[in-house]
């Protein structure tokens, strides 16, 4: 197993807690951006944009099969692929998520 640099890790995350904490103007069209909540409201709001994508690109896929008039194959296309992507990026930050927390209930105290 790999040794880890505490200072360092500590560094990182009190880099990252500031870049959390610092208010974010949201951009135009963007709903319910997260307010400064920390840690757990980026994540919360990081899986309901994924849920929402998931959500989208199956009302675009059923529209597509109905044949809906306006229902366009290119954008069903991106839909599919963009939720596709989000899930895959969602479930490797769990991973990662995941490998820290053993990491750090696995140092000694």
């Amino acid at each position: 197993m790999s040794r880890i640099d505490v200072d360092n890790l500590l560094s990182q995350m009190r880099q990252m807690t500031a870049q959390i904490q610092t208010p974010r103007a949201a951009p135009e069209g963007a709903a319910g951006a997260p307010a400064q909540g920390g840690f757990g409201a980026l994540l919360r709001h990081s899986i309901a944009d994924v849920a929402q994508n998931q959500l989208e690109a199956g009302r675009l896929a059923a529209g597509f099969e109905r044949g809906v008039p306006d229902a366009d194959l290119g954008r069903t296309m991106v839909a599919i692929q963009k939720a596709q992507l989000s899930l895959s990026a969602m479930n490797q930050v769990r991973n990662k998520l995941v490998d820290a927390y053993r990491d750090v209930m696995n140092m000694p105290i």
